[in-house]
């Protein structure tokens, strides 16, 4: 029983913090106007025949395949896919991590699809990962428009991409969590905009 009671304790406090930290970020005016400019410039690039390419690690990874998908199938009703790519080729990541070191997976595919006026949205907790700010600069490179979903400090990602939401929290869990729940939000207004709701 005392277990259970402490397990009881440890999910309530898990929910309140979640909620806590988006009861605050729900309040800044500059998360919002974040959200609202990464949701015009995926707006724009759709408009203008322009793909969008998505990446991460670990958790983030899902929830750039995640964010993707959303585009490519479905989110609410139906409508055509727009050209959202996740960076999450198993065979691609293997081989270019083995031949080349893992800090190149994603700015390698990035060098290979990305075209000037694409999106590139790269989520890290951190924002410090190699591989992310190597994917970063290469999309920089290439002209894309640069957006970074980070948390925690930001990173040296916050310093050089040309859009950054910043997700409050101390922990990986929770940043993808919000993280994820602004990547719906951003959907709903793209779809809103492009006149599918």
């Amino acid at each position: 029983m005392g277990n259970l009671i402490g397990m009881r304790d440890i999910l309530q406090r898990s929910l309140d913090d979640g909620c806590h930290l988006l009861k605050s970020w729900s309040t800044d005016p500059n998360a919002i106007s974040a959200m609202e400019s990464i949701s015009q410039a995926l707006v724009t690039a759709f408009q203008s025949n322009r793909k969008v390419l998505s990446c991460g690690n670990g958790g983030s990874m899902a929830d750039a395949m995640h964010f993707a998908e959303e585009f490519s199938g479905r989110f609410r009703k139906d409508r055509p896919p727009l050209p959202v790519i996740a960076l999450c080729d198993a065979t691609h990541l293997t081989c270019v991590a083995n031949d080349f070191g893992f800090e190149f997976v994603f700015s390698r595919l990035i060098e290979a699809l990305g075209h000037p006026g694409d999106v590139l949205i790269a989520i890290s907790t951190s924002g410090n990962s190699p591989n992310m700010i190597r994917a970063v600069e290469k999309g920089i490179e290439r002209g894309m428009v640069v957006v970074g979903l980070v948390g925690k400090g930001g990173g040296r990602m916050a310093e050089v991409c040309d859009m950054v939401l910043h997700a409050p929290g101390e922990t990986s869990d929770r940043i993808q969590e919000l993280h994820m729940i602004a990547l719906h939000a951003m959907i709903e207004a793209v779809e809103s905009k492009l006149g599918y709701l």
